[in-house]
């Protein structure tokens, strides 16, 4: 980033937090589903799921934190539509300030609001019972991927508002993404899976996030799974950034 759009990114970050911070409600929801699936899962189906031992909270965790991503970047999307439709992005462009600024702002916004999201999710597990016996540099790991699977898949999120003509449609693209982590190693382990649909969970992006994360929190060797789950998160990163400019400056003209 250069100093202008630095300046202009921080100056319309400092809007959106204060936009988030009169009304939290955004952050509370994000959080309170994946509250509800975590108690749900744990307390009625933990019993009759097999994860080789350990403490269910502590398999599913992982899984739930993916889950609060996918649906804290849905606001992204809602949000970036509804200034579209309120015309600030035609009001910015016509002030002196870094046209990118704006989506940097509603990025970075996305990421702070998730990151409160996921710091309420994992305070609830704890009280559940989780444990984790990680080290300090092991909570940096996990929470530098959580950061780093946030901002890729918001700058899919910008995609989704930029280009959807009704608050729905920025909103529904996020489902796919929801569901994602049902089909991988969040909640049972992919070799309880049919063929088909364990081959599939195995090379699918979640799987390998999940599966370093879990490691990361219980202490244990991540092999070469921690450069695979970096790998997608780069790739997407770098996708959904090239392909959010180029719709951008298509839909500024």
């Amino acid at each position: 980033m250069s100093g202008d759009l630095l300046t202009d990114t921080g100056v319309l970050l400092g809007r959106s937090l204060r936009h988030i911070a009169r009304s939290p409600d955004t952050i509370i929801t994000t959080a309170v589903m994946p509250i509800a699936m975590m108690l749900l899962f744990v307390y009625v189906f933990g019993g009759a799921i097999d994860t080789g031992g350990g403490s269910y909270v502590d398999y599913l965790l992982p899984g739930i934190l993916t889950i609060t991503i996918t649906m804290g970047i849905t606001y992204t999307a809602y949000r970036l539509f509804l200034d579209l439709q309120g015309g600030i992005f035609e009001r910015f462009q016509s002030m002196p300030i870094a046209r990118s600024a704006v989506l940097w702002a509603h990025v970075l916004t996305s990421v702070v609001a998730t990151v409160m999201s996921l710091t309420i999710v994992v305070g609830v597990a704890l009280l559940m019972g989780f444990r984790s016996g990680a080290g300090v540099l092991e909570w940096l790991a996990v929470a530098g991927i959580l950061v780093l699977l946030t901002l890729a898949l918001t700058w899919v999120a910008v995609i989704a508002g930029l280009s959807a003509r009704s608050v729905d449609g920025a909103s529904a693209f996020s489902y796919p993404l929801i569901l994602l982590p049902f089909v991988s190693s969040a909640f049972v382990p992919t070799d309880s899976m049919p063929g088909p649909v364990a081959a599939f969970a195995e090379h699918q992006p979640v799987t390998s996030i999940v599966n370093t994360v879990r490691n990361l929190f219980s202490g244990q060797p991540v092999g070469t799974e921690i450069w695979i789950a970096l790998a997608w998160c780069v790739g997407i990163l770098g996708l959904g950034y090239a392909l959010s400019v180029l719709v951008y400056r298509r839909r500024a003209g």
